[in-house]
C-alpha cells in the first residue's frame, strides 16, 4: 500500500511540476490548469484510500459535490470578478492549513518541539492569510472600499497581535501539553493581525497582496503537510510558495517598491494636493472622429486596463484590431504587469477574445518604440499610464514605471468618466495636447469605431 501511496505522490508532483511550466504561456495555460487538477485529484484519492479516512462511497459523493461547486463557480464567476475569486481562494488555502495543524495537534497532542515550532507557524500564517485574503476580496470588489484604512490605535492593536501570538507560541512551544489553550492565542492574534495587515494597503497594491497571499498559503500547507507527515503537501506547499514569492518580487519590480513599502508604505493615499491641483480643460472626441484617425494609421498600440474587464470589452476590442490589420496598420498590445486586479488579468481576457499572443507586449520592450506610433488606445487603464509616476516627485506612485503613451503622436483614452483609477490619484494624461478622451461604455465606443470600418 506504501508502495501504491508513494507512486501516486510522485506522478502528483511531476504533473504539478508540469502544470506551473505550462501556465507561463497563455498558450498552454489551460493545459497546465487541466494538468494539475489531475495531479491534486490523484493526490487527495491515494492519501484518502490509503489512510482508509472515508469510506468510497464517501469519496464518490465528495468528489462529486466538489466537482458541480467547482464547473458552477468557474461558469458563473465573470472575468472582473477573477481577482475577488483568487483571493478567496487563497483564503481558503490559508484557512485548510490553520484546521489541519490544529486537528493535527489534536489528534495527537504529543509533538516534539520541531513540530510544534512548524505547527505554530502554519497555524500563523494560515489565520493571517484566511483573514488578510477575506479583506482583499472585500477590496477587490468595493465592498470594503479601495483606499489604505489607518485610524488612532491601529499599530496599537499590530503590536499587541504581535506580543500575543509570541508569548502564546512561546508557552504552547515549551509544552505543548500543559499550554493546549495557548494555541487559539495564536489563532486569534493572527485572524486579527491579518484583518489589520491587509486593511492598512490601498487598493492599487491589490495585486501584489495576492501574490503574497498566494505564497503565504504555499507556505502555510508545507508546514502543515510537515505536522502530519504528508510528503506530497510538503511538495506542494513549497511549489506554491516558491512561485508566489517571485511573483511578488516581478510586481514589486514593476511598481519600482519593495516588498516592505508595499506593506507599510501606504500607497494609494491621497495628498491634498493632488486632490485641488488643476490640470485644465479635457479634450473630447466622438467615435467616428476617432475612426478617421485610427483609418489613417499605419500603427497602434493598444493598452487594456482593468475598465476593458469591466466593460467586458475584450472581443470588441479585438475586432478592432482585425480591422485596422486588414487596413494596414500594424497593431500590438501593450501589457503593464499590474494592470487589472491581478497578475495577468490582461493576459487572461486578451486570451479569452483569442488575440494572437505574439502581439503582446511587455511594458520594457514596448516603451521605447512608442515614439513611432501613430495613435495609443488606452482601454481602461489609468494608474498603469499615468505620467505623474515619472514627472511629479510628490506623487505617490513616483517612481512606478508606467506605459509611457505620452510619447505617441495622438492618445485616444476610453474611459466612463473623469474619475481616478483604482489608487485614487488623478491622472494628468488625459489633459495632455495629444489626448483625446472618447467617453463612455468602452465596449459600445469600440463597436461605434468598428461599425465605421464596417461602412
Amino acid at each position: 500500500m506504501d508502495m501504491i501511496q508513494n507512486s501516486g505522490y510522485l506522478i502528483a508532483a511531476f504533473l504539478f511540476v508540469l502544470g506551473i511550466k505550462k501556465l507561463s504561456s497563455p498558450a498552454t495555460a489551460r493545459q497546465g490548469n487541466l494538468i494539475s487538477a489531475l495531479g491534486m485529484l490523484i493526490a487527495v484519492i491515494v492519501t484518502l484510500i490509503h489512510h482508509n479516512i472515508i469510506s468510497y462511497q464517501e469519496l464518490m459523493i465528495g468528489l462529486g459535490i466538489g466537482t458541480v461547486i467547482g464547473v458552477i463557480s468557474a461558469r458563473l464567476i465573470a472575468m472582473t470578478a477573477m481577482p475577488e475569486m483568487v483571493a478567496l481562494l487563497n483564503g481558503c488555502g490559508g484557512g485548510s492549513s490553520l484546521l489541519l495543524a490544529l486537528a493535527a495537534y489534536i489528534e495527537s497532542p504529543f509533538l516534539t518541539l520541531t513540530s510544534a515550532i512548524i505547527s505554530i507557524i502554519s497555524i500563523l500564517i494560515g489565520g493571517v492569510t484566511f483573514t488578510g485574503s477575506i479583506v482583499a476580496w472585500g477590496k477587490l470588489s468595493g465592498t470594503f472600499g479601495g483606499k489604505p484604512l489607518r485610524f488612532i490605535g491601529s499599530q496599537f492593536i499590530n503590536i499587541i497581535c504581535l506580543i500575543v501570538i509570541v508569548w502564546c507560541g512561546y508557552m504552547f512551544v515549551s509544552d505543548p501539553m500543559a499550554n493546549a489553550m495557548m494555541v487559539y492565542g495564536v489563532i486569534a492574534g493572527s485572524l486579527v493581525l491579518g484583518i489589520m495587515s491587509v486593511m492598512s494597503i490601498g487598493g492599487g497594491d491589490m495585486p501584489v497582496v495576492i501574490a503574497l497571499l498566494n505564497s503565504y498559503s504555499g507556505i502555510a500547507a508545507s508546514g502543515a503537510g510537515f505536522v502530519i507527515g504528508n510528503v506530497l503537501l510538503i511538495v506542494a506547499g513549497l511549489l506554491v510558495g516558491a512561485s508566489g514569492l517571485i511573483l511578488t518580487n516581478i510586481m514589486c519590480k514593476a511598481m519600482n517598491r519593495s516588498l516592505t513599502n508595499v506593506l507599510f508604505g501606504g500607497f494609494g493615499v491621497i495628498k491634498s494636493s493632488d486632490k485641488d491641483k488643476e490640470q485644465g480643460e479635457v479634450n473630447p472626441i466622438s467615435a467616428q472622429d476617432a475612426y478617421l484617425v485610427l483609418e489613417a494609421a499605419r500603427s497602434v498600440v493598444i493598452v487594456p486596463g482593468y475598465g476593458m474587464a469591466v466593460a467586458q470589452a475584450q472581443h470588441a476590442t479585438h475586432e478592432l484590431a482585425e480591422f485596422l490589420e486588414e487596413n494596414g496598420c500594424e497593431v500590438k498590445y501593450a501589457i503593464h504587469p499590474v494592470a487589472g486586479r491581478m497578475p495577468g488579468h490582461m493576459n487572461v481576457l486578451l486570451a479569452e477574445a483569442s488575440v494572437p499572443y505574439e502581439q503582446l507586449h511587455e511594458m520594457d520592450d514596448i516603451n521605447p518604440d512608442l515614439g513611432m506610433v501613430d495613435v495609443c488606445v488606452v482601454i481602461g487603464a489609468n494608474d498603469v499610464v499615468n505620467p505623474d509616476a515619472i514627472e511629479d516627485e510628490a506623487s505617490p506612485i513616483y517612481g512606478m514605471p508606467i506605459i509611457e503613451v505620452t510619447k505617441a503622436r495622438s492618445v485616444f483614452v476610453l474611459k466612463r468618466s473623469m474619475n481616478p483609477g483604482f489608487a485614487g490619484i488623478q491622472n494628468p494624461l488625459f489633459f495632455k495636447e495629444n489626448t483625446r478622451m472618447l467617453f463612455g461604455d468602452a465596449k459600445e465606443s469600440l463597436h461605434h469605431i468598428v461599425t465605421e470600418f464596417k461602412e
